[in-house]
C-alpha cells in the first residue's frame, strides 16, 4: 500500500518570484490600460482641434465666399474640397448652403442631399464641434459658418472618422504593450535572479521552515547554559545569550548588541582573544569573578565575515584543581615522610639489636619532639585551622624540595576571628598559591627559605609571604598579577595561572594586594582583606 506523498510547500524564493512577477504584471496591464484610455482620449482632442482648424480655414478662404456666390458652387468647391481633404489629412470637408443642403462630399452620390448632423449652432453664427454617425460612419467633427456682410451665406463640416482615430491609438497601444512585454520579461529575469540568490541564501527554505528555525535557534540560545558570543566582520557583537552575559559580566538590562568587543570593559587578554583573527582553542581567562575557558572560531565564506566564541565557567574546577594539587602534594610530603620514618625506624631496631637501648630510645623521642615542636609552633601562631593544617601541609612540601618554610613569630590568627563570607576555598586559593609561587621562586637560591607572616588587626587581615628567590623585576611589578606572565619556562600545564587566580580572589573580597623587595633579597607578597566588609560567595 502506498500513501500519499505530501507536497512540499514552495520555498520563500519562490513565493516571493510568484508574488513578484504577478505584481509587476499587473502593474505593467495598468499602466498600459490607463496609456490606451489616455491616448485615446488625447487622439480625440487632436481630431477635434485639427477638424476645427480645417474647417475655420475654409470658412475663412475668400474663394469659398466667391464660389457660394455662383449659380453651381459645387463646381468650384467640390475640387477645392477633396483637395483640402487630401492635404489637411481628414476624412472629409463637406460644404453646404445655410440650410444644410451639401455642395460639396467624398462621395458625389451624396451631393444635394441634406447634411446629417446638427447646424443649429452654426446657423446661428457659432462654431462647435460633435461626434455623429453621418454617411461614413461615426466621426469626429466641427460646423462652422461661412459669414459675409453679417449674414451666413454657408456652412462648412470636417471631420475624421473614429475608425481612424482608434486605428491610430491602437497602433500606439501596440507599440507600448511591446514595451510593457520588454519590462515584464526584463522585471520577471531580474526578479528570478534576485531570487535565485536569495534561494541560496535560505537554503531553499521556505518561510514556515525558516520560522521554526528561528524558534529552535532562539530556544537553544536560552537553554544552553554555556556562553556563546558572535561577533561580526568588525568584531560588533552579533548575537550573545544568557549564559555569554551572566559569563561576561553584562547583565540583561545593558544592550550589547552592536557594540565592539573592546568596549564591553573585559580584562585585556579576554578582550584580545575576542579580537584574534585566529581560531583559539581551550584558553583559560580570568575576568573579576570567574574563570573562563574561551573557544573561538572565525566564520568564514570566501571572507571574513565574524568569529563565534564560546564560554565555559571553570571557576569551581579551578578550586577544586587547587584543592587536588594541594593534597597531592600532601600525599607526595606523607610518601616521602614514611620513607623517611621506616629509614627512623630501621635505625631504632639496629640500635636496639645491638644492645643500645638508651640511644635508640634517645633518638626516637629527639624525631617525635621535632614534628611536634613544628605542629606546636604553627598552631600557636595561626590556631585557625584551615590556615593551620595548609601550613604544615605546605611545609611539608617545601622541605621536600630543599625549601625551609618557617611561620614569623609575629603570626597570630584566632580560630573564629574570621568572617563568614571568607570562606575556606578563597584562604587555600590566596595563601596557598603565594606560597607555592614562593617556594618555586626560592628553590636553588643559596639559602632557600620562605616566610609566612598571618595576623588579624582591627580591620584586616595580613597574609605577607616573602622568599629568598631572585625577586621580582620592578619593571614586571604591575604584570605578574596577569594571567600568562611568568619568568619560567611554561611547563606542560601553563604557568602565570596562580597568581591571577590570587589578584582575583583579593579583588572579589575588595582587598589588597602588593609585591615589594625584601630586605635580604627576594620578593614579598602581601594581602589586606577587610575582615567587616568582605563580600562574595567563594565561588
Amino acid at each position: 500500500m502506498r500513501f500519499p506523498t505530501l507536497r512540499r510547500p514552495r520555498s520563500l524564493a519562490g513565493q516571493l518570484f510568484a508574488m513578484q512577477a504577478v505584481l509587476l504584471a499587473v502593474v505593467v496591464a495598468g499602466y498600459a490600460l490607463f496609456t490606451y484610455v489616455n491616448d485615446q482620449r488625447q487622439a480625440v482632442h487632436a481630431a477635434t482641434g485639427r477638424a476645427s482648424a480645417v474647417a475655420r480655414t475654409i470658412a475663412d478662404s475668400p474663394a469659398v465666399r466667391t464660389a457660394v456666390r455662383t449659380a453651381d458652387p459645387s463646381a468650384q468647391l467640390q475640387p477645392y474640397a477633396l483637395q483640402v481633404t487630401r492635404d489637411a489629412d481628414v476624412d472629409f470637408v463637406t460644404i453646404m448652403n445655410p440650410s444644410g443642403i451639401r455642395w460639396t462630399h467624398p462621395d458625389r452620390r451624396q451631393i444635394g442631399k441634406r447634411f446629417l448632423g446638427h447646424i443649429g449652432p452654426a446657423q446661428h453664427g457659432r462654431t462647435f464641434t460633435e461626434t455623429y454617425t453621418g454617411t461614413l460612419g461615426p466621426s469626429v467633427r466641427a460646423v462652422t459658418p461661412v459669414e459675409e456682410d453679417g449674414r451666413v451665406v454657408a456652412l462648412v463640416s470636417a471631420g475624421i472618422r473614429v475608425e481612424a482615430i482608434s486605428r491610430r491609438a491602437q497602433d500606439q497601444v501596440t507599440a507600448l504593450l511591446g514595451v510593457a512585454g520588454g519590462v515584464l520579461l526584463l522585471g520577471a529575469v531580474g526578479t528570478y535572479v534576485i531570487n535565485a540568490r536569495l534561494r541560496r541564501h535560505t537554503h531553499g527554505m521556505n518561510a514556515a521552515e525558516l520560522s521554526r528555525m528561528h524558534d529552535y535557534h532562539q530556544a537553544a540560545l536560552h537553554a544552553v547554559r554555556e556562553g556563546l558570543l558572535m561577533l561580526d566582520g568588525q568584531y560588533r557583537v552579533a548575537l550573545i545569550n544568557d549564559g555569554g552575559r551572566e559569563l561576561l559580566g553584562v547583565g540583561d538590562e545593558e544592550d550589547v548588541v552592536g557594540r565592539s568587543v573592546a568596549d564591553l570593559g573585559l580584562p585585556a587578554p579576554l578582550t584580545g582573544a575576542l579580537l584574534a583573527s585566529g581560531p583559539r582553542v581551550d584558553e583559560v581567562h580570568l575576568t573579576a569573578t570567574r574563570v573562563l575557558v574561551v573557544n573561538t572560531s572565525p566564520v568564514s565564506g570566501g571572507e571574513r565575515r565574524g568569529t563565534v566564541a564560546t564560554l565555559r565557567d571553570v571557576t569551581e574546577l579551578q578550586s577544586l584543581m587547587g584543592e587536588l594539587d594541594s593534597e597531592r602534594g600532601f600525599t607526595q610530603a606523607l610518601r616521602s615522610q614514611a620513607h623517611e620514618a621506616a629509614n627512623r625506624l630501621h635505625t631504632v631496631v639496629s640500635l636496639i639489636e645491638l644492645g643500645r637501648a638508651e640511644e635508640a630510645v634517645e633518638f626516637a623521642t629527639a624525631e617525635l619532639e621535632l614534628a611536634q615542636a613544628l605542629t606546636d609552633q604553627v598552631v600557636a601562631a595561626v590556631s585557625e585551622p584551615v590556615l593551620a593544617a595548609l601550613l604544615l601541609g605546605k611545609t611539608a612540601q617545601a622541605n621536600e624540595r630543599g625549601v625551609e618554610l618557617v611561620v614569623s613569630p609575629d603570626s597570630r590568627l584566632d580560630d573564629g576571628l574570621l568572617p563568614g563570607s571568607l570562606s575556606a576555598r578563597d584562604l587555600v586559593t590566596i595563601l596557598g598559591n603565594l606560597i607555592d609561587n614562593a617556594v618555586d621562586a626560592a628553590q636553588g637560591s643559596v639559602r632557600a627559605r620562605v616566610t609566612v607572616t598571618a595576623y588579624a588587626s582591627d580591620t584586616d587581615l595580613v597574609m605577607r609571604v616573602s622568599d629568598t628567590g631572585p625577586g621580582v623585576d620592578s619593571a614586571h611589578a604591575g604584570l605578574v598579577f596577569q594571567r600568562g606572565f611568568s619568568t619560567k619556562p611554561a611547563g606542560p600545564g601553563g604557568r602565570g595561572l596562580g597568581l591571577a587566580l590570587v589578584q582575583q580572589a583579593v579583588t572579589r573580597h575588595e582587598g589588597t594586594l602588593s609585591v615589594t623587595e625584601a630586605e635580604e633579597g627576594g620578593a614579598v607578597f602581601e594581602v589586606r582583606l577587610p575582615l567587616r566588609t568582605a563580600v562574595g560567595d567563594g565561588a
